[in-house]
Order: C-alpha cells, then sequence, then structure tokens
C-alpha cells in the first residue's frame, strides 16, 4: 500500500491544483509586461534607473508643499493676530497668578489663628468672579447694546462676533474675557483683606458676587466699555481707579461699617497687632511684582513697542516705592519697617498702573516716589479715624490708585516714544488743564458710585446675615469657627495665651458683654 504522504505527492489536493493555475495564469498575464521592461532597461544604466522614483517622489512632495504654501501662507495681520493673541493669553495668566500675591500677603499679615480663612477667601473669590463675571459682568461692562451708562447683551458669553464685545485688535472672545476677568477678581480680593478677621464668610461672598457682578463692571463700561467717561477723555490705562480704587472704596466701607478688631482700639490708644509670618507676606510682594508685568503691560492688548516700555515704567515706580516708603517710615518711626516697604512697592505699582503708557521714566519715577510716602501716612490717617484695615488695603490700593490716576492729569507726557500722535495726553505741568479736569470728574464719578453701592450692600448683608463673627469666635479665631480646621496643627495659637489673662485686656465680663451685639 502507499503511503498518506506518497497519494498527496501523485494526487495533489485540490487547493494546491488551484494555487499552480493561479500562478501559471500571473505569469501568462504579466509576461508581455516584464518583457518590455525588460526591453526598455538595456538602454539604461542601473544609476538611471535608480533615479527615476526618487525624481518622482521629490515631484510629489514638492508639488504639495508648494499647494500648501500657496493655500496657507500667513500674512503680516495673521502674525500679528497670532503674537496678540498669545501675548494677552501669558498676561492674562499673570494676573490670575496675582491671586497666589495676594493670598500670601494678607495671610502673613494676618494672625495665625485666621490663615485658613484669608485664604479660603483668596481662592474662593476668584472662583466666584469668574462666575459672575461670565453671567452678567462681562456684558455690562463691553457689550455694545447698551449705552454709555451701561452695556448689555450676549449674556454668558453666548456671541460668537467680536464687535458684540468691542474686541480690540482681533483678539479671540475668549482670550480677551479672561484677561478681563482677572482684573474683575483683583478687584473682588481687594476687599478681603480690609475686613480680614472679623468678617462672616458668607458675607464676604455675597459681596463679592455683587461687586464682580453688578457695581465693577457698570464703573469699568464708564472708561473701558466705551461708556461717558471714555467720551469725556477719563485716562485709566491699565486700572489704578477703574480696578484698584474700586476695591478700596468696598474695603474702606465695609471695614468702617464692619468696626475694628477686638483690641484694636482700647483707652484711646492704637494697639499693633502684627501679621504672623512676614516671610510669606513678603513671598506674596514678589508675586505681585511680578504679576504686575501682565496687569499693566498686557492692558495694551497687543504685542508691539509699547510692551517693553510699560514694563519699565511699571518696574520703576514700584522700585521708587518701595524705597520712598523704607526711607519715610525709618524717619517717621525709627526703624525700616518691612511691612512699609512691602506697601510701599505696592502703592508704587497701583499708583503707574493709570498712567503707565502716559507719563515719561521720570514721570513714572515721580509717581512711585509720592505713593511710598503717601502710603506710610495713610496707614496712620486711618488709624486714627478708627478705620482698622488689617494689610492697609485701603491706603495702598484706594489712596494710591486716586493718586495714580491724578498724576495722568498732571504728568502724563505728550512726548514719549509710545505716544499716540492723532491723539496724545498731556497733562498739566505739559501744558494741558483739561486732562486734569477729566481726571478729577472720573475719579469723583466712580467713588461716589461705588461707596454708596458698597454701603447699600454691606448695609442689607449686616441686616439679614449680621457682618461679624461673634466675640468668642472672634478671640478663638475664624479657622475654627468658620472652618472647623487650623492652618498649624499642634502649634501654640494666640488665643491659647490671651484668654483668661488680664495682659490681653479682654475679660470674662468683656466677652460675656460683648457676645450678644457684636456679630449683630
Amino acid at each position: 500500500m502507499m503511503s498518506k504522504h506518497a497519494i498527496n505527492r501523485k494526487f495533489p489536493t485540490t487547493k494546491r491544483r488551484q494555487q499552480d493555475w493561479q500562478q501559471s495564469s500571473s505569469s501568462l498575464w504579466l509576461a508581455p509586461s516584464l518583457d518590455s521592461i525588460k526591453t526598455i532597461t538595456r538602454f539604461f544604466s542601473p544609476y538611471w534607473l535608480a533615479c527615476i522614483p526618487l525624481a518622482a517622489v521629490i515631484f510629489i512632495v514638492w508639488n504639495g508643499a508648494v499647494s500648501a504654501q500657496e493655500a496657507q501662507e500667513p500674512t503680516p495681520a495673521d502674525v500679528q493676530v497670532a503674537l496678540n493673541t498669545i501675548w494677552v493669553l501669558i498676561a492674562a495668566i499673570l494676573v490670575i497668578f496675582m491671586n497666589a500675591g495676594f493670598a500670601m500677603l494678607e495671610t502673613g499679615f494676618c494672625r495665625q489663628k485666621n490663615a485658613v480663612n484669608v485664604l479660603s477667601k483668596n481662592l474662593i473669590v476668584f472662583a466666584l468672579s469668574t462666575i459672575s463675571f461670565w453671567v452678567t459682568g462681562f456684558s455690562l461692562m463691553f457689550a455694545n447694546i447698551g449705552n454709555g451708562f451701561i452695556g448689555a447683551g450676549g449674556w454668558f458669553l453666548s456671541s460668537n462676533n467680536p464687535e458684540t464685545y468691542g474686541v480690540p485688535g482681533g483678539l479671540p472672545i475668549a482670550v480677551f474675557f479672561l484677561f478681563q476677568v482677572a482684573f474683575a477678581g483683583t478687584a473682588a480680593t481687594i476687599v478681603s483683606g480690609a475686613v480680614a478677621e472679623r468678617i462672616k464668610f458668607v458675607d464676604f461672598l455675597i459681596f463679592s458676587l455683587l461687586l464682580v457682578g453688578v457695581s465693577y463692571p457698570i464703573t469699568g463700561h464708564w472708561v473701558w466699555g466705551g461708556g461717558w467717561l471714555s467720551a469725556l477723555g477719563f485716562k485709566d490705562f491699565a486700572g489704578s481707579t477703574v480696578v484698584h480704587a474700586v476695591g478700596g472704596w468696598g474695603a474702606l466701607v465695609g471695614a468702617a461699617i464692619l468696626g475694628p478688631r477686638e483690641g484694636k482700639y482700647r483707652d484711646g490708644r492704637i494697639s499693633a497687632i502684627p501679621g504672623h509670618n512676614m516671610s510669606i507676606a513678603t513671598l506674596g510682594c514678589l508675586i505681585l511684582w511680578i504679576g504686575w508685568f501682565g496687569f499693566n503691560p498686557g492692558s495694551q492688548l497687543a504685542a508691539d513697542a509699547a510692551v517693553p516700555y510699560i514694563a519699565l515704567t511699571t518696574n520703576l515706580a514700584a522700585a521708587a516705592g518701595g524705597i520712598a516708603a523704607t526711607v519715610t517710615s525709618w524717619v517717621k518711626d525709627g526703624k525700616p519697617d518691612l511691612s512699609m516697604i512691602i506697601n510701599g512697592i505696592l502703592a508704587g505699582l497701583v499708583a503707574i498702573t493709570a498712567g503707565c503708557a502716559f507719563v515719561s521714566y521720570w514721570g513714572a519715577f515721580v509717581i512711585g516716589i509720592i505713593a511710598g510716602v503717601i502710603v506710610v501716612y495713610s496707614v496712620a490717617f486711618f488709624d486714627n479715624l478708627r478705620i482698622d484695615d488689617p494689610v492697609g488695603a485701603i491706603s495702598v490700593h484706594l489712596v494710591n490708585g486716586t493718586w495714580g490716576t491724578l498724576a495722568v492729569g498732571l504728568l502724563a507726557d505728550p512726548n514719549i516714544p509710545i505716544a499716540l500722535p492723532e491723539n496724545p495726553v498731556t497733562g498739566l505741568f505739559y501744558g494741558g488743564v483739561n486732562q486734569l479736569i477729566n481726571q478729577v470728574i472720573g475719579i469723583v464719578a466712580i467713588g461716589l458710585f461705588t461707596a454708596v453701592f458698597s454701603a447699600v450692600v454691606w448695609m442689607i448683608l449686616k441686616a439679614v446675615f449680621g457682618l461679624r463673627v461673634s466675640l468668642e469666635e472672634e478671640i478663638n479665631g475664624l479657622d475654627i469657627g468658620e472652618h472647623g480646621m487650623e492652618a498649624y496643627s499642634g502649634f501654640v495659637k494666640e488665643s491659647d495665651v490671651l484668654v483668661g489673662s488680664r495682659a490681653s485686656g479682654i475679660s470674662e465680663v468683656d466677652l460675656a458683654s460683648r457676645s450678644e451685639g457684636i456679630g449683630k
């Protein structure tokens, strides 16, 4: 008998016969083509034959590249828009990062038992500001359906047309909004420091929502949204009044209605309540200083030659303010006070914000010097009025925001390199009078509106919720009373030493008698 393998060799399977037939058929079809190719290749060397596919590849790639270049080659205007967009986005991030600076600064200037409360307010305020500005604020400030007093339309960023919001320079609406909401958040967080260590958390949240969602965008529309102050000729380049003085007015009215911290003013004396960590306060100052290079140069809303000029005037004023405050506090109090150095730098930054694009380098230096002197005496002035501001926010932002805006009417130089030849801003010292008048009108109008709005809101909150925490809660610290946690768990707290101690000036009788009314 034949084996299985022998049978397979002698009688191939059907599958194998089909494969052999397909191969033979392919050979019959390809044979003429192969013969033609062999005939052609006899006349060319192997090197020439290798060049044929290479040339084909080069031709295809080159043709595709040329076609793509013709279809997508950007114009100079496209490149400029892209650069503007990237720069404004970076500037927005720098301004948003300033929230970390405010958090560090205010926490360091306050006592350790209130650290969690201060950090919480500074963190949540930007979240609240973002939503509030998205819902109403951005439209009230920039939408062009309104009038010279208030904007309207395009709520919730619902419009895709940049003209609805007056977005300049071809910027995307999203980038413009992100930059503007960073400013809105700054106005709200200014209030936090002035009312620190005794305000209820809920009251601060509600006030921040209303300030960013209603008051700030209305006055902002007057200046930056094409409103009546803009038409008048009022100038505030990056917000000495629009942002800082607005936040300062809210802080001043709130601190006055809220009242001072327990133990700050007793027996006709002003008692110092030092902050618990000057290291993080200094870190906060440096973060703010860096963030201001997004705040002021970013307000140009374009990547052009004005940006480095504005950055330098900003830095000159900050440095001058820090030096002037150091010298002033040294002469006035006998020692160079670190808190005054910090506030002097910030005062210079706030003051130059209005005129950073309108003044010369010497003008920026003068603005900073005066701001550094003003802030030292302003802190003492408000203490004498018994208005308790733990971090000096009123002196830095309200007083020096007002000074910086007024300085535009005095020191605006029409001959600086970035001055607009068709519409120069001319201060009093350069022969212009109208600009100073316009600045005064803007300062008074925005100040009155914000102060009245803030007073109404604070009084309503006081009647509904009560502004202050109880005296016992204030002594023990808002970290425990408002948040149920400590920033420095396990460390000895001030209240551990003060409660029950006659040296603190707070007796058990005080605690019992004042705890009922102080939170109402």
